[in-house]
């Protein structure tokens, strides 16, 4: 391993390897640039998620020349929501740009296999360095002093070595302690996500079903304003998790741990799991969203995925995002490159607007509607209407609008981002 590259100023330098990094890195070494990926975890390593991508991230995936290697994991081909009694099944929904399906893959094999594709493609990935802190020329970003990590998080090189490159993308994930200290901030007024999951045994393991559960309910069967799932992953268990938004005036008082056992014991039977006997233990996190951490962009760096606030309120859904901005922001850097013009990052924020800029506004009023438990119970008992509006309604919550050809789900929509432009947001936190 390399830590040290005296002299030396590659193109690019990616802190984080995750699915923003890796992805940053693979569309980078396949340009030929000299880029340079670094984690401070040893690879392959777990992560607290719901382990389902779905149909935008599937589609980057397959651009990476990954979807053979997908249909090694297990596939999820229908959706159920739940709610106040009824379960209804969908299919995903259709889309010009996007497959009709999704995948379960947990995060330790589909982080390593997005970040080995980047090294395969020619990208300089280096697993157990830590990222201490920016180096500067002259006030503008200039690389990052480097440090190795033992398997332990031991520090086995004491002295900080740098390594330069002419740009960098930030891609450290939730809380991006790299971009806090370029001056990273999350505006507090825009919704955060807490999250925990487990994994438990399951003759239902291998179900091409997807279930989301709208009606949470804890231990006294008081209803909480969150969102449950269990997702088959097909290799004997389920991923069974719980999702809560900070709009919800008592979140940081929810026991999440006790949370998520109340709600293995609301689905233990039609899932035939024992909510007691965990495979693995259960843990949790907390996620940035709609776009709430900034400024993203600086004269010579740009800030993707969950470093950057990108996941979405409707359903927690982040790799995704972190997928498709870690490849935008590479092919800003090309430019840039090419050019010899650095202001040209700055079209991040306006490929940011024009893409997500509609959706998370609603998404955020979104937040704040469904963070009251009365209006909860309301806006789920609506959705749970009619196949009709279920569909509608989760063509809207998974991104999935279409770009043309708009039927109800995209005028539905129109309607609610007029109303979000008419009410005020509130004051930045």
């Amino acid at each position: 391993m390399h830590t040290m590259d005296t002299g030396h100023t590659h193109d690019l330098l990616i802190i984080g390897a995750g699915p923003a990094g890796a992805c940053a890195a693979y569309w980078a070494a396949r340009a030929g640039l000299d880029v340079v990926a670094i984690d401070r975890a040893a690879f392959p390593r777990d992560k607290t998620c719901g382990d389902l991508i779905g149909p935008r991230a599937v589609a980057q995936l397959d651009d990476m020349g990954l979807g053979a290697r997908l249909t090694d994991h297990h596939r999820i081909t229908k959706l159920r929501a739940v709610a106040h009694g009824k379960a209804t099944e969908l299919d995903w929904p259709s889309h010009q740009r996007f497959p009709g399906y999704g995948y379960t893959v947990r995060r330790r094999d589909l982080d390593a296999l997005v970040a080995n594709r980047a090294s395969d493609a020619g990208a300089d990935v280096r697993f157990g360095v830590e990222a201490v802190r920016p180096v500067f020329d002259n006030g503008i970003l200039a690389g990052a002093a480097v440090r190795s990590l033992g398997d332990d998080a031991t520090v086995i090189s004491g002295s900080d070595a740098e390594i330069r490159a002419r740009y960098l993308v930030i891609a450290d994930g939730a809380g991006s302690p790299f971009g806090r200290d370029l001056g990273t901030w999350r505006n507090r007024a825009y919704p955060q996500g807490v999250a925990i999951r487990g994994y438990y045994e399951s003759p239902s393991h291998d179900s091409t079903v997807a279930e989301s559960v709208f009606d949470v309910r804890d231990h006294l069967d008081t209803h909480v304003p969150g969102y449950g799932w269990i997702f088959p992953v097909g290799d004997g268990t389920v991923n069974v998790g719980i999702g809560l938004l900070s709009t919800f005036r008592d979140y940081t008082s929810v026991d999440t741990t006790a949370l998520l056992e109340s709600f293995a014991n609301n689905v233990a039977g039609r899932w035939d799991i024992d909510p007691a006997s965990p495979v693995v233990a259960p843990s949790g996190g907390r996620l940035p969203m709609a776009g709430s951490v900034g400024p993203k962009v600086g004269p010579t760096f740009i800030v993707v995925g969950d470093a950057a606030g990108t996941v979405n309120p409707f359903n927690g859904e982040g790799v995704d995002y972190a997928y498709e901005t870690g490849r935008k922001a590479t092919e800003l850097v090309i430019q840039a490159l090419g050019t010899d013009n650095g202001l040209v990052l700055q079209r991040y924020n306006t490929w940011l607007e024009t893409e997500f800029g509609a959706y998370f506004k609603v998404a955020r009023l979104f937040a704040r509607v469904v963070g009251n438990p009365q209006m909860a119970r309301g806006v789920t008992r609506v959705a749970m209407q009619s196949d009709t509006a279920l569909e509608w309604s989760m063509r809207i919550m998974t991104n999935l609008l279409r770009d043309t050809d708009g039927g109800p789900p995209e005028a539905l929509f129109s309607a609610l981002e007029r109303l979000s432009r008419m009410v005020p947001e509130p004051a930045q936190g």
